[in-house]
């Protein structure tokens, strides 16, 4: 796999998102603050805001989030405000547009470029914030035909023009998406599902780490309904004296210096377990047997 370059990189546990935001690779997911899923159970709004409280304490200072991350009344963007506003100077913010959610939960028809850009100025309202340091455009699958056209990332790079977002990114997409995206802005960013088991995509990790962009995988640590090789997961995590979920992480950050997990949690105790595995060096037996692991690369549709 080609290194990359060294103006993108401080050391092995920080990045330079867009080159210029320095950030400390583990990273959090606030997917899961409202509820355990999209159906709930709802979590405990005072127990997501210690979540987040602590996240930073750990040294967490990059956090994604989506203003379509909510159950019922309980919505990540709010609880992100109340826990941590007014911001850390070195807290990065990111936050994803395409998809959207009625009041009721149902999913909307993928966004057009007004409301992509409608969702980035809620982003802003609901976060209390006058800029976004990263905005994904998602694809959804009824879109990854045609990808991120020049109309949509187009209408993302309008508001990067005006000052209301600093870097931009995508999301569920392949490396041609990526190309395209290419063609008419900068691409700091790149969300994809990756995981030890599963690694749908992977040529875009390769391009990711050759061009310096940061590569965010998501369902690092959730098996989506697969069998997972738990017998071989415990035993590389007893050798490590180590948890399975931590194997996980760890191997994710050697896969490339541009790789930024972001496992989301709503405990506090699994929080300082995933922050815990940014410490953690597998060696090179456990490396070798993990890459193995992975089934054939499957479409995420």
């Amino acid at each position: 796999m080609t290194k990359i370059s060294s103006m993108t990189t401080t050391d092995d546990t920080r990045f330079l998102l867009g080159g210029d935001l320095p950030v400390a690779r583990m990273g959090f997911g606030a997917m899961r603050l409202p509820a355990r899923g999209w159906e709930g159970p709802a979590n405990d709004p005072e127990t997501a805001v210690k979540v987040l409280r602590r996240a930073v304490e750990l040294g967490v200072n990059h956090i994604d989030t989506a203003w379509f991350y909510f159950h019922e009344d309980i919505a990540a963007n709010d609880l992100i405000r109340k826990a941590l506003h007014p911001y850390a100077d070195d807290l990065v913010i990111a936050a994803k547009v395409g998809p959207g959610r009625n009041p009721d939960g149902s999913w909307m028809d993928p966004a057009d470029p007004r409301k992509l850009q409608d969702d980035v100025h809620r982003s802003l309202r609901e976060l209390g914030r006058d800029h976004l340091d990263l905005v994904y455009l998602r694809l959804l699958p009824s879109q990854r035909a045609t990808g991120p056209t020049a109309e949509l990332f187009g209408a993302l790079a309008e508001l990067r023009e005006q000052g209301l977002i600093r870097h931009l990114g995508i999301s569920n997409v392949t490396t041609a998406h990526l190309d395209q995206a290419l063609r008419t802005a900068p691409v700091a960013a790149v969300q994809n599902l990756y995981a030890v088991t599963h690694r749908p995509e992977p040529a875009v990790l390769d391009a990711c780490t050759e061009r310096g962009i940061a590569y965010v995988p998501f369902f690092s640590l959730d098996p989506l309904g697969r069998p997972e090789p738990v017998d071989t997961l415990a035993r590389i995590a007893a050798r490590h004296d180590a948890s399975t979920a931590q194997v996980k992480l760890a191997w994710l950050l050697a896969q490339s210096p541009a790789v930024l997990p972001i496992p989301g949690t709503s405990s506090v105790a699994h929080l300082e377990e995933n922050i815990a595995a940014a410490g953690l060096r597998l060696d090179d037996e456990a490396l070798a047997e993990l890459n193995a692991l992975t089934d054939d690369p499957i479409d995420e549709e």
